[in-house]
């Protein structure tokens, strides 16, 4: 039973999504992921370090509990790697003007068998939302 999520979790979970989704997909400059500080809205993003032609993905602290699905953590996860995919925040050519053009990344995710991902995150952000609304309410 898993006890603990850090950052060597998360490379895990980084690699096992790239290995299984993403096989074809070459790293066009390398890629980290860390946990970042706790935030409730931006759950995840990636940007390229052109200096050191680093990308870096970042999580939300959030999802160091252990009471958030890792399926929710697991499509924050891909969701990034699409956008890296797609030359966003990577070395690889860009390959439209926007990163969520009609609901691109829904898509990619579907057609990469991620489907399953991309509805456990919706019912959870459903779940999550009315939690904060009711929060900013009482």
């Amino acid at each position: 039973m898993q006890t603990v999520r850090d950052n060597k979790w998360l490379l895990y979970r980084l690699n096992e999504i790239w290995d299984r989704y993403f096989p074809e997909i070459k790293e066009s400059n390398p890629v980290v992921i860390k946990f970042g500080r706790y935030s409730k809205y931006r759950l995840g993003s990636i940007r390229l370090d052109r200096k050191v032609n680093l990308s870096l993905i970042t999580i939300t602290g959030m999802f160091k509990n252990l009471q958030i699905p890792q399926a929710v953590v697991d499509h924050t996860i891909a969701h990034e790697l699409v956008h890296y995919t797609h030359g966003f925040s990577s070395q690889r050519q860009r390959l439209l003007r926007y990163p969520h053009a009609g609901g691109v990344v829904k898509r990619e995710m579907e057609e990469r068998g991620l489907g399953h991902l991309y509805q456990a995150y919706r019912d959870w952000i459903k779940e999550y939302q009315k939690l904060l609304r009711t929060a900013q309410n009482g």
